[in-house]
């Protein structure tokens, strides 16, 4: 199973809005403190802000903070904001995956592995994450 960079990436960024609340923080700060690309980490804010888990302000107290209360934002929630789902078969979604002869049982074992990834992520909010009270 492998974990898109921009899933980390989001994930991560909002994990450091969360730890400071306080003050908007900048893409470039947090690019800097999570060693995260700048280009890329703008993409994927561009990504989060249109889900409306983050809101931004221009100018020089400006930045980006949480739009929503971190322990009310899952992991699914952010997750599903930059990537669309949570597990993918080559890059398409497990829907209407169908395979014929001894390898037909193999759909309905990818989709359970789904399942399982999602009520992790579900259970998992933002605030347990900054707090290292990871759902096992």
């Amino acid at each position: 199973m492998q974990i898109s960079a921009k899933a980390d990436y989001a994930v991560r960024a909002l994990a450091e809005l969360a730890a400071d609340t306080g003050r908007p923080l900048t893409c470039e700060a947090i690019a800097t403190s999570q060693d995260i690309p700048f280009r890329f980490l703008k993409a994927v804010f561009r990504d989060l802000r249109q889900a409306g888990l983050v809101r931004s302000q221009r100018g020089c107290e400006g930045g980006y903070w949480l739009a929503r209360d971190p322990a009310e934002t899952s992991l699914a929630d952010i997750v599903l904001a930059v990537d669309g789902a949570f597990l993918t078969l080559r890059g398409e979604r497990l829907d209407d995956l169908g395979y014929r002869g001894p390898a037909a049982g193999l759909p309905g074992v990818w989709r359970g592995m789904e399942a399982h990834v999602r009520q992790v992520l579900t259970s998992t909010a933002l605030s347990d994450l900054v707090r290292e009270r990871l759902a096992a």
